[in-house]
């Protein structure tokens, strides 16, 4: 391990052996897929995640702080490996500084003893013609992903760190960053870098078209945005705003991915993404263990859900501020007796944007807006079941029922992502007024646009307005230092 003097110096020192770990990787595999000469025991002892070493050994009493991370709990030697450190630098930075500077600890960096799978420094089969090679022959030469090394036993409180020399520095190592940012490109349809800071999760594809519009009319203005990047391939920029982009993005074959996803670009490099999960809790836990990896800084479910209440009326809006889970999916993990708290500051915001898009406050807001519990059911059909359901929903005091927001809120909740959820009511099945096509395209023209537009506006006050949203409620007792 090498001493390093100061944050910096660590992360370029991370870079470089970065770097040259994946060279190294790519020279063997083209030259194995040429000549089927496969690497030495030297050369294959470069194939591995460049590791980070920050040690902790106070003379006094800790600094005192109220930021949620970058602080420790106790002394020690944490550590952890790293991919693409060119990448995630100012995510580094941002918890290194502290560490370092208010902490007074030291850190190193070295190679470390964890393998870089062949497949995740390769762009698809079709790279270097690793395709033409049976994958059972690549497998006896070069590392490949072993599912019994990538895990979540950090974020789950289930890392026995008692019994070891080292303490966890983040909650995912290299190896499990790398897994999600494979299936990240292939559940989305885009590449990995493309996601933003800010997510906007939706369960209709109007939304979609909605977003497309507005992102259009943003890179219009020039103002903040630069490009919007789409499922299937279709970049939309200042140079093509001409070339029909609507019909474009509706044209491209975003209808091949499980997930679409849809990235606005700032300058700033505080974009938006939108992800359109579809329908049901398994969707939205596929997506979030994976969008986790990139520690966003919020995200918000924004889609349609049941109204349960009889005063509330269809395109009225629930906002959560409690999650009745009955979708089951989580329920090993996070037992579903775990409660999930509202994030405050989500909130705020949210109830804000809502004002300032509808234009309306006090009571004229809170005849449209209601906060309250949403249940989330992992049966389309739960209405199927009224009369086996119907008291857990009355004594919970629910408003709004769908199948994703629990889930997106719980997995917030597990993976420390600011996390709120904002949902328009669709139908009312326990008063009546269900979903038929016609009334509901009605509702779905009316509707969609204001929706959008409140959660985009609550984004941008967070960001706007620097919100900390990085809440201590999110951090366990035995937490690793980094965000």
């Amino acid at each position: 391990m090498f001493p390093c003097k100061t944050p910096q110096e660590a992360i370029d020192r991370l870079q470089d052996i970065h770097a040259s770990s994946v060279q190294a990787l790519h020279d063997a595999l083209a030259r194995f897929v040429q000549t089927r000469v496969p690497p030495t025991p030297e050369e294959r002892a470069r194939f591995r995640y460049p590791e980070i070493r920050v040690t902790y050994a106070p003379d006094g009493p800790p600094p005192v702080s109220q930021r949620a991370y970058a602080k420790f709990n106790a002394p020690g030697v944490y550590t952890t490996t790293v991919t693409h450190p060119a990448l995630f630098t100012d995510y580094l930075l941002e918890n290194l500084d502290p560490l370092v500077n208010e902490y007074g600890a030291t850190v190193e960096v070295g190679l470390s003893d964890a393998e870089m799978p062949y497949s995740y420094v390769i762009d698809g089969v079709s790279d270097l013609g690793v395709g033409d090679v049976p994958p059972q022959e690549l497998a006896r030469w070069f590392p490949t992903p072993q599912l019994t090394a990538v895990g979540d036993e950090i974020v789950d409180g289930e890392y026995d760190f008692q019994n070891s020399d080292y303490r966890p520095l983040a909650l995912y190592d290299g190896l499990r960053v790398d897994y999600s940012l494979k299936r990240l490109t292939h559940y989305s349809g885009t590449e990995w870098r493309a996601f933003q800071p800010w997510i906007l999760f939706t369960n209709y594809a109007r939304y979609v078209d909605e977003f497309v519009r507005w992102a259009i009319e943003q890179i219009r203005q020039g103002d903040r945005y630069e490009k919007l990047i789409c499922s299937g391939g279709i970049t939309i920029d200042a140079s093509n705003l001409d070339d029909d982009p609507e019909g474009r993005v509706a044209a491209s074959p975003w209808r091949k991915y499980q997930m679409p996803a849809y990235h606005l670009t700032a300058r700033d490099g505080h974009g938006i993404t939108l992800v359109n999960i579809g329908v049901g809790p398994s969707n939205a836990k596929n997506i979030t263990d994976h969008l986790a990896v990139l520690r966003p800084h919020c995200w918000l479910m924004v889609g349609h859900c049941g109204g349960l209440r009889q005063s509330q009326r269809i395109g009225d809006y629930v906002l959560a501020h409690a999650y009745l889970r009955k979708d089951e999916v989580l329920d090993r993990i996070l037992p579903a007796d775990v409660p999930i708290p509202p994030i405050a500051e989500v909130q705020m915001s949210i109830q804000q944007a809502a004002m300032e898009v509808t234009g309306e406050s006090g009571e004229a807001l809170k005849r449209r807006l209601r906060t309250g519990t949403v249940v989330s059911f992992s049966d389309r059909n739960w209405e199927l079941y009224w009369g086996r359901e119907r008291r857990l929903i009355n004594i919970s005091r629910s408003i709004g029922v769908d199948m994703e927001s629990c889930m997106i809120a719980a997995q917030g909740f597990r993976h420390r992502v600011p996390y709120g959820t904002l949902l328009c009511i669709s139908d009312k099945p326990l008063h009546g007024e269900i979903k038929l096509p016609g009334t509901a395209n009605k509702f779905y023209e009316r509707a969609i646009g204001e929706h959008l537009k409140i959660g985009i506006a609550a984004v941008e006050r967070m960001r706007h307005d620097g919100v900390v949203l990085h809440s201590r409620k999110l951090r366990s007792f035995d937490e690793p230092p980094f965000r």
